[in-house]
């Protein structure tokens, strides 16, 4: 038997197209990383094993198995996200860090996702989440000078890099796209009620379906009719999350119905997602147990909670993170229509 042709990025005429896309990307990483230092940030290197790879309920891992020299067996996973690690560092004593880390995220194929990844996170210490707000200010700016770009680019759509981001919060955003009150559906202590939710959506002819939870509910307008108006002429920051939607962000303070959790947008695309972090432990225990309860309800499956991840948040500091798609940066900085061509080895 014949073995099937391999991936053909690698033939010359292919890579002599991407090329100049994977320069392109080595310039905007140069500059980022450089831009960070300047900034009196210490660059890590995350493990990408690890016994939990992140408690989303519906982020799909890599599972591998360890095996010590006498055959004792072990689960571990390949990361989703270097955020466990790195908020142990955080309660090791680092204060400003960034992490451009390979990440793995199963089932997920497509022009904006690819199996294998590079996220570039970064955290800082005593720092209020509004900093990291400015910091993707900068770091847009910053990608598309290193490339000489005028404006981001995707799929006919452009935003202007250099711009002041339009900060627009998900119940604003909410009421403006979908003519949707979301606090109809939200009480004061941040329980939520699907059926408030439903029937809105009914109103205005957004289809749910007989088991949809309320997240669901909401994951389905913020992506028919509310992403699609972000990031247009100019980046948006969509924040204060719903409680229920921020799992490892803390509650506002005076508000417990949202939570200081903001993503960043450009052309319609999702660019960053950070958080106020959250230092409780029993409620941040509280709150991936939810997560993989109900990963187990759809997907059959539910991973460990890192006890490792918890011990070290009771002696964390207070801090700030985000979580930045750097391929999906370097698409919109160059005009690049697809993620593998960003990439410099794609997965088969």
């Amino acid at each position: 038997m014949t073995s099937p042709l391999p991936s053909p990025w690698w033939r010359p005429e292919n890579h002599q197209d991407r090329r100049p896309f994977l320069l392109a990307r080595n310039a905007i990483q140069r500059a980022i990383r450089g831009w960070f230092e300047g900034q009196g940030f210490t660059e890590v290197d995350a493990a990408a094993l690890a016994v939990s790879p992140g408690n989303e309920a519906h982020l799909h891992a890599f599972a591998t198995e360890a095996i010590t020299t006498d055959g004792q067996r072990s689960q571990l996973y390949l990361h989703t996200s270097p955020e466990f690690a790195c908020k142990k560092l955080l309660a090791a004593g680092e204060t400003q860090i960034f992490d451009f880390a390979k990440v793995w995220r199963n089932r997920e194929r497509g022009p904006l996702h690819h199996p294998e990844f590079t996220m570039l996170e970064w955290y800082r210490a005593e720092a209020p989440y509004e900093t990291l707000m400015d910091d993707c200010g900068a770091l847009l700016a910053l990608a598309a000078e290193a490339v000489g770009a005028e404006s981001l680019r995707f799929r006919g759509h452009a935003c202007d890099p250099y711009a002041e981001a339009e900060r627009v919060t998900v119940a604003q955003a909410f009421e403006r796209h979908a003519g949707i009150d979301l606090f109809v559906s939200v009480s004061a202590d941040g329980t939520v009620d699907p059926l408030a939710l439903a029937g809105q959506m009914a109103e205005r002819g957004i289809r749910t379906a007989a088991d949809d939870t309320w997240s669901d509910m909401v994951s389905r307008v913020l992506v028919e009719k509310v992403e699609p108006h972000l990031g247009m002429g100019r980046p948006t920051i969509l924040y204060e999350y719903p409680t229920k939607e921020a799992a490892l962000a803390r509650p506002k303070p005076g508000d417990s119905r949202v939570s200081e959790r903001f993503e960043l947008y450009a052309c319609g695309v999702e660019l960053a997602n950070a958080f106020g972090e959250l230092t409780d432990v029993d409620q941040q225990r509280d709150r991936l147990t939810d997560e993989m309860d109900e990963k187990q309800r759809v997907h059959g499956e539910r991973y460990p909670i890192d006890e490792d991840f918890l011990a070290a948040l009771a002696v964390m500091p207070e801090a700030s993170g985000a979580a930045l798609g750097f391929d999906r940066l370097v698409m919109l900085a160059t005009g690049a229509s697809r993620i593998d061509q960003v990439i410099w080895t794609p997965v088969p």
